[in-house]
């Protein structure tokens, strides 16, 4: 199967490095990772103002949503703006509301309401993920009965990412037709929304229980398993493009440091160790940026998106966690520290790598996509 992102018009190469630059200079401007510094430890999540600014007044919250829903731009914008979310660890709903939720919902083409909300900035959170954090059909915890015309969903949905803070909940549910999806309010009876601890202090992440719960149907027939197959290729890409940004970010402050860092007389970065060790850190961004780049083109190129979303993934969620944990080594016993924002890398990049199934499992896939 292949898939191609549902958006609007997209930019010029021109605008596209435009908008590179004005969301590094809001990052920058909101303190790079000192916006994450400023969230409750034990209870990660959105950073409303940051959000605001980024969402709303720059439009990000419409990024790669249909023209008319007021979206603008596609995979290729979307990969840049995240991989610029990536370098600061932004703690921002984009990949959750705006490419998750969003793209589901446009692929849905019932929910206007609820798609009109979110591109003006709400946030919405996709609540698909079996257990192990990847999106199984035939895994779906949360089933659907229908009373009296009305459909009602039962269960639990584990890792909703953003789930505390979203407005609506796009929820899969198994029925007697197959998978469908439902919107639900999260403030609604019978929908319990907890918030769990997190090893990445820049994300939320919720789990979300429902009581015999009133929702509304989006999908009919099972055709649920096709809108959220096709949403999540478009999300893999974008987190791809998180860590990728990560990554060089990581990179960047290792290179830095020990071109400073001064041991016997002379840098840290003139040990033959250290150079190899960088140069392994530099050939896993590079790629993971060209890994980015093709999974963008093959979109684009409406062939193979599937299989290089997959491949994205895999690689560059290994890069990540390779590389952020050099980044840590490298700064020594400053780098294990809470003062030091290496940790804070560390922990989004293991994270990542289970965040929409680790590298194991989209290789898996991979080799069943290719089998066809």
């Amino acid at each position: 199967m292949t898939s191609t992102v549902t958006g609007g018009q997209a930019l010029s190469d021109t605008e596209l490095d435009d908008l590179r630059a004005t969301v590094r200079s809001v990052c920058a401007d909101a303190g790079g990772t000192a916006a994450v510094r400023r969230l409750p430890e034990r209870s990660p999540g959105v950073d409303a103002e940051l959000w605001d600014t980024l969402g709303r007044q720059v439009g990000l919250a419409a990024l790669g949503l249909p023209e008319s829903a007021g979206g603008i731009g596609g995979l290729a914008e979307i990969a840049v703006v995240c991989e610029e979310l990536g370098r600061t660890l932004a703690p921002v709903p984009l990949l959750s509301s705006t490419v998750l939720a969003g793209q589901v919902l446009a692929g849905c083409g019932t929910a206007d309401e609820a798609l009109a909300e979110l591109a003006g900035g709400a946030v919405h959170a996709l609540a698909v993920a079996a257990p192990d954090g990847a999106w199984r059909p035939d895994a779906v915890q949360v089933k659907v009965t229908w009373r009296g015309g009305v459909p009602v969903v039962d269960g639990t949905a584990p890792f909703v990412l953003d789930g505390g803070d979203a407005r609506a909940l796009v929820v899969a549910a198994a029925g007697t037709d197959g998978v469908d999806l439902f919107l639900a309010d999260p403030g609604s009876p019978g929908v319990a929304v907890r918030r769990v601890p997190t090893l990445d202090l820049s994300r939320g992440q919720a789990m979300v229980t429902f009581s015999g719960a009133r929702v509304r149907a989006l999908t009919a027939g099972g055709e649920g398993v096709n809108v959220v197959s096709r949403a999540l290729d478009v999300a893999l890409v974008a987190l791809a493009a998180e860590q990728l940004g990560g990554a060089q970010a990581a990179l960047d402050m290792t290179v830095a440091h020990v071109r400073d860092r001064a041991q016997f007389g002379r840098a840290i970065g003139g040990f033959q160790a250290v150079k190899h060790t960088c140069a392994d850190m530099l050939l896993r961004v590079e790629g993971a940026r060209s890994a980015v780049l093709r999974a963008v083109h093959a979109a684009d190129s409406h062939g193979g998106s599937a299989e290089a979303a997959a491949v994205a993934q895999s690689w560059c969620s290994e890069a990540f966690v390779s590389v952020a944990a050099e980044c840590v080594h490298l700064h020594g016993g400053m780098g294990f520290t809470w003062e030091h924002d290496a940790h804070l890398y560390f922990r989004r990049a293991q994270s990542d790598a289970v965040l929409l199934g680790g590298a194991a499992f989209h290789r898996e896939r991979l080799a069943g996509l290719l089998s066809w």
